[in-house]
């Protein structure tokens, strides 16, 4: 298989489990996408780009910026698309796509360093290397049950507390991807609602700065791209981006149909057909007046089945 046909798999898998392309996302799965085509094209050695002790022992400090983004098989490539793309869209619609990528690069590189300093302290019988989209995506589920309203959340049928869902993913993504390190996952939880707490409040980003941000290059050329949703930092541009306003046509909605005015004032009693619909021209033409405050029934309006009604009510007169 060419890697076109790779990146053609990619997409199509993307779009069938995200149908509305986010800006953030996008540029996440190129980047991965690009990186391991440079992998294979050039065929470098496994685990280049992975973080652990190396991080600190040979100074490869660059791997904390670049290991999310670099996967040793296509099939681990297409598992952590996937996992990004079904656990982390909900925190781009939140937040905006700059501070979308600005909190993607701030968790990965925190988590990588955490990790790389605690495979430092471990013997070198069971150091290991991690790399991949999955430690990153469960920082971002981390962060997003840290603001959300909901007390439970639901996962095929099954009811769990918000807080235990991050917990959920990192049992279920350690199990089912391959090269899936869990002390890395566990740290990426935990660096994602720390984050969530405001530990790492002095280095967010406002929501100002990023509206200033997406005016200029390269956000403007993601702006651009045509079928790809670009989601501002703006709350109020936002909230129009993501749930626009709906504008109907006249006459697209059904209203209820009326009997005629005519069938209204007719005396008799009998049923009619209007519209296919049956109407009553008895109980049309006689309605009751609500009561007054002394529980009497007002002296007209009546029709003649309340006649005693009326002279009931003129007999206080």
């Amino acid at each position: 298989m060419t890697v076109t046909e790779h990146f053609k798999m990619i997409f199509k898998v993307f779009r069938d489990v995200d149908p509305v392309f986010t800006s953030g996302i996008l540029t996440v799965v190129l980047l991965s996408c690009a990186l391991f085509g440079i992998q294979t094209f050039f065929s470098l050695t496994q685990g280049a780009f992975s973080v652990g002790a190396s991080v600190f022992l040979n100074g490869h400090l660059h791997r904390l910026f670049i290991y999310p983004f670099y996967h040793r098989t296509f099939l681990q490539l297409i598992l952590n698309i996937g996992a990004l793309v079904f656990l982390s869209g909900s925190l781009e619609k939140g937040v905006g796509t700059v501070r979308f990528l600005f909190l993607f690069l701030l968790l990965s590189s925190f988590t990588g360093l955490f990790y790389s300093f605690l495979d430092l302290l471990q013997d070198e019988s069971i150091q290991g290397h991690t790399e991949g989209l999955v430690p990153v995506t469960l920082a971002c589920v981390a962060l997003t049950t840290m603001h959300t309203k909901m007390t439970k959340g639901f996962l095929c049928g099954v009811s769990f507390p918000t807080m235990a869902l991050p917990w959920v993913f990192l049992i279920i993504t350690t199990a089912l991807i391959p090269h899936c390190v869990l002390p890395c996952n566990v740290i990426a939880v935990l660096i994602g609602w720390l984050y969530g707490k405001g530990w790492f409040s002095l280095l967010d980003m406002s929501e100002t700065r990023a509206g200033l941000l997406e005016k200029m290059m390269p956000f403007r050329l993601l702006r651009s791209i045509r079928g790809v949703t670009f989601v501002p930092a703006s709350t109020e541009e936002r909230r129009k981006t993501l749930l626009p306003q709906i504008n109907p046509t006249p006459g697209s909605y059904p209203v209820q149909a009326y009997a005629p005015l005519s069938s209204i004032n007719s005396a008799n009693s009998t049923a009619m057909m209007y519209e296919g619909w049956p109407q009553s021209t008895g109980a049309i033409s006689s309605p009751t007046p609500p009561l007054n405050l002394h529980g009497h029934a007002t002296a007209h309006g009546f029709g003649l089945s309340h006649g005693h009604s009326c002279n009931h009510g003129h007999s206080h007169g």
